[in-house]
């Protein structure tokens, strides 16, 4: 019927709840930065950065979750990952034990 609109997965609906796009709002960013930050204002360590990283790659998977063929969200998906895997390296270089401590708080495999 043209009046009714399509129910929704619950993957969708979780998503579509979420309020504008794929975008991370300020509170949740701000709420990141003081969890991984040493902080208010430290926006720029590896760990936050990883946490943001992280927090858009689980909003982007929803997304193309529910829009198969958005290719260029796909796309921002795959260099979100590859940045995340390069500051993730980075940081087990320089300080091995944050590192064990925020894989296994954002609970990232490896």
């Amino acid at each position: 019927m043209p009046g009714e609109s399509p129910t929704l997965s619950a993957d969708q609906a979780k998503y579509k709840e979420g309020g504008k796009d794929m975008a991370l709002s300020k509170e949740r960013v701000a709420e990141l930065v003081k969890e991984y930050g040493k902080n208010a204002n430290d926006s720029g360590s590896p760990a936050v950065q990883i946490a943001l990283l992280t927090e858009q790659i689980i909003n982007l998977t929803a997304h193309l979750k529910a829009n198969k063929k958005d290719h260029h969200s796909r796309r921002g998906l795959l260099i979100a990952v590859g940045k995340r895997r390069s500051l993730l390296d980075y940081l087990n270089r320089t300080d091995r034990d944050a590192y064990i401590k925020l894989i296994a708080s954002l609970g990232i495999r490896k």
